[in-house]
């Protein structure tokens, strides 16, 4: 197959464009870890507080060593595939209704930004004293700062949908599930995985 020189150089460009950008990249994050080690060398940092490269490097090595490192690595991910499943799906869930329901959805959004903008890392010790201090608080900690997130981002982006083809729906008489699941669902799609994304870091952060 034939291809042109201009499409040669802007293959080219790309191409060097994503080299550029991860060595960046790579150049940031090794410049974030030895200037971490130098002020930890120094004693500029906390140690304690701040630890430093090396002693992470060296507590991984002796977690593996002991037999430990991929148990603790197991149950991390089983709290955020749990957590992330049940944020994900109630989520949708609920977004879905309120925009089915605009009187709910009325009723509903001012709690909703009340419970989203709780401190709810300084209700730690009050949801271990509901749940108990086991995987089940940790979970639930993970619950509570992600799925609300999720809900309003969700939300948002139903009720942004292009009102022209909410319209043209209602003009044949659609009715809402054939509205939500011809047009609304399917254009909020690249929107809905978005919301996921930061629904699987605020996952990471309740763990």
């Amino acid at each position: 197959m034939y291809i042109s020189d201009s499409r040669k150089n802007y293959l080219k460009r790309i191409r060097n464009e994503k080299i550029f950008v991860f060595i960046f990249r790579l150049l940031i994050l090794l410049a974030f870890l030895v200037g971490w080690e130098v002020l930890a060398r120094l004693e500029i940092i906390n140690t304690f507080t701040f630890s430093s490269p090396m002693r992470v490097i060296n507590t991984i090595i002796g977690l593996f060593k002991d037999g430990s490192l991929f148990s603790h690595i197991g149950i991390t991910l089983y709290e955020i595939i749990i957590s992330f499943i049940i944020s994900s799906g109630v989520g949708l869930l609920i977004s879905s209704i309120l925009w089915s329901n605009t009187t709910l959805s009325k009723i509903v959004e001012p709690y909703l930004t009340v419970l989203n903008s709780l401190p709810k890392v300084a209700l730690g010790p009050l949801i271990i004293i509901w749940v108990g201090a086991s995987i089940n608080s940790i979970i639930f900690m993970s619950l509570l700062i992600s799925t609300f997130v999720t809900i309003i981002n969700i939300y948002n982006s139903f009720i942004s949908t292009d009102k022209n083809y909410i319209v043209l729906m209602k003009s044949f008489r659609a009715s809402k599930w054939q509205i939500f699941s011809k047009v609304v669902f399917p254009s909020n799609f690249k929107n809905i995985i978005s919301a996921l994304k930061i629904n699987i870091s605020m996952n990471l952060i309740g763990m």
